[in-house]
């Protein structure tokens, strides 16, 4: 016989654990990648991720 998995609902926090903070516009940012070179702008860029929802956002130095 297989396992036995409990099937219960997810209390709302628990639901939405860290995606309100966000929906506020307090993201968690973080480097994705080290200095790269755009072309179009001719600069350097930073990549960030917010490491809660995903959501990248591009900086120029």
């Amino acid at each position: 016989m297989g396992d036995v998995l409990p099937f219960k609902k997810k209390k709302p926090s628990e639901k939405a654990k860290g995606v309100t903070l966000c929906r506020s516009g307090f993201h968690k940012w973080v480097v994705e990648s080290g200095k790269q070179f755009d072309v179009k702008q001719g600069k350097l860029v930073t990549a960030y991720k917010c490491s809660r929802c995903g959501a990248t956002k591009t900086k120029a130095l």
